[in-house]
C-alpha cells in the first residue's frame, strides 16, 4: 500500500514537473523565442500560455515595446568647417525577433551599439552637407527627418526599425557661439532692410499711381466743367439772340447787358462810371 502511494506521489510530481517544463507564458509587449538545440524553431507573439517540448526546448523573452536610446554626445563638423556638439536620442523597436536574436544574440546593449554607430554616421553625413547657420535654423524638424532618411533600412538586417531620431541639443563650442550669433543677426538685419526697401518702393509706386489717377480725374472734371460752361454760354447767347429778335423783350435784355458791363467795369478797381446818354441805365434815371 505504501509502495503504491509512493509511486502515485512520484508520478504526480513527475507530471507537475513535466507540465511546468512544457508551459510557455508570453506577456504583453514581448516576444517568446522557442529554441531547440540552440536553433530558433518558433516565435510566440500572442500573449498567453502555449506549450513546448519539455527539456528539449527552451523559451527566452525579447522586448516588443518601443525602445528609447539616449545616444552619447558627439562632435560633428559642418560644411563650413565648424564644430558642433550633437546630443540626440532614438526611438526604435525590434521588427524581426529572429534576426535580432540571430545577429545580436537578443541583447539590447548590442542593439544600442549598432544604433549608435548608424545614427552617428548618418548625423555626420547630413551635417557635413549643411552650413552651421542652416543647421541652427533647421534643428527643430528638417534635420531630424534628414538624419532618419539617411539611416534608411541599414538596420533592417539586425531586426531593428528606427522610428525617429530627435536632437535634444545641437550646440556650438563656447569659443565660436558669439561670432555665429553676430553673423546671423547681421544677415537678419540685411533681410529686414531688403524687405523695407521693397516696401518703400511699392509704397512710392502706389503713391505715384494714385497721383496720376487724381490728375487724370481732375483733367476730366475740368474738361467736363468747361464743356458745361460752354454749353451754358451757348444757351445764354441763344436766349439773348432770341430776346433781341423779340421787340417786347429787347429793352429788358439791353438793360441787363448794360448792368453786366457796369458791374465788370467796377470790378477793375475804378469807382467812377461814365455812361453815355443813350445807355439804358441813364435812360431809366432820366425817365426816357
Amino acid at each position: 500500500m505504501k509502495k503504491r502511494n509512493l509511486t502515485a506521489c512520484l508520478g504526480a510530481a513527475a507530471s507537475v514537473i513535466l507540465l511546468g517544463a512544457s508551459l510557455v507564458v508570453t506577456y504583453p509587449n514581448e516576444y517568446k523565442m522557442i529554441r531547440q538545440f540552440g536553433e530558433i524553431v518558433r516565435v510566440v507573439e500572442t500573449p498567453g500560455v502555449s506549450f513546448k517540448i519539455p527539456f528539449l526546448q527552451t523559451g527566452t523573452s525579447i522586448p516588443r515595446a518601443l525602445q528609447i536610446y539616449d545616444i552619447p554626445q558627439s562632435d560633428v563638423i559642418t560644411k563650413d568647417k565648424k564644430t558642433m556638439i550633437a546630443d540626440a536620442f532614438v526611438l526604435w523597436e525590434i521588427s524581426d525577433p529572429v534576426l535580432f536574436t540571430r545577429h545580436l544574440n537578443g541583447q539590447i546593449a548590442q542593439a544600442q551599439s549598432r544604433i549608435s554607430a548608424s545614427v552617428f554616421s548618418s548625423m555626420k553625413s547630413v551635417i557635413s552637407n549643411m552650413d552651421q547657420a542652416e543647421i541652427i535654423e533647421n534643428r527643430d524638424g528638417k534635420l531630424a527627418l534628414d538624419i532618419r532618411s539617411n539611416i534608411g533600412d541599414s538596420l533592417d538586417g539586425y531586426g531593428i526599425r528606427v522610428m525617429a531620431v530627435e536632437t535634444k541639443s545641437l550646440d556650438m563650442p563656447d569659443d565660436n557661439k558669439q561670432s555665429v550669433y553676430d553673423r546671423m543677426i547681421s544677415e537678419r538685419n540685411n533681410i529686414a532692410a531688403s524687405y523695407t526697401a521693397q516696401g518703400n518702393s511699392s509704397a512710392q509706386k502706389i503713391k505715384n499711381d494714385t497721383t496720376k489717377e487724381v490728375s487724370v480725374m481732375k483733367s476730366k472734371a475740368a474738361a467736363e466743367a468747361e464743356r458745361i460752361r460752354a454749353e451754358g454760354e451757348a444757351q445764354y447767347m441763344q436766349i439773348l439772340s432770341g430776346a433781341y429778335n423779340d421787340a417786347s423783350k429787347a429793352d429788358f435784355y439791353n438793360f441787363v447787358r448794360s448792368l453786366d458791363a457796369a458791374k465788370t467795369s467796377l470790378k477793375s478797381g475804378n469807382n467812377t462810371l461814365i455812361l453815355d446818354k443813350t445807355s439804358p441805365i441813364v435812360q431809366i434815371f432820366y425817365g426816357y
